[in-house]
């Protein structure tokens, strides 16, 4: 009989994973401001109103803020900004609260006069498992 049992286990060891619920994606907002004094302090300072008002909501998973890089100028690069932001988000329940957050609004208040066009990219992401490092790998 435990043999029997054994072997029906054996036979069918996947019948959870066929039950389990789909993983739920982050969120990945991307945003990208142009300014209409695009001086490099200007630049600085929005960067910095970034940091200081966007940076440490609940469910960030990932946060970073800064100017365009003058070393990028291919044909392929897309220069139509001065500064970027990218959050990444555990889920939308995450994004939701953060676009209605008292920070986020009063960082629009304070810095919307300054901005000639903001362009908006939400996106569903999974993180890419990361293999174990390999010992000859360059």
């Amino acid at each position: 009989m435990t043999a029997l049992v054994l072997t029906v286990a054996l036979a069918f060891p996947v019948a959870q994973d066929r039950t389990a619920a789909k993983a739920v994606p982050q969120i990945g907002h991307m945003v990208y401001f142009k300014l209409k004094d695009a001086t490099p302090e200007n630049r600085e300072k929005l960067a910095a109103a970034c940091k200081k008002y966007l940076s440490d909501h609940e469910g960030t998973v990932y946060f970073a803020a800064g100017v365009i890089g003058d070393a990028f100028k291919r044909e392929v690069n897309d220069r139509d900004w001065d500064v970027a932001l990218h959050l990444v988000f555990a889920d939308k329940a995450a994004h939701d609260k953060y676009a209605t957050h008292p920070e986020h609004l009063k960082f629009i208040e304070e810095n919307k006069d300054g901005w000639a066009k903001v362009r908006v990219f939400d996106s569903e992401i999974a993180p890419l498992a990361r293999k174990a490092a390999r010992p000859n790998a360059k």
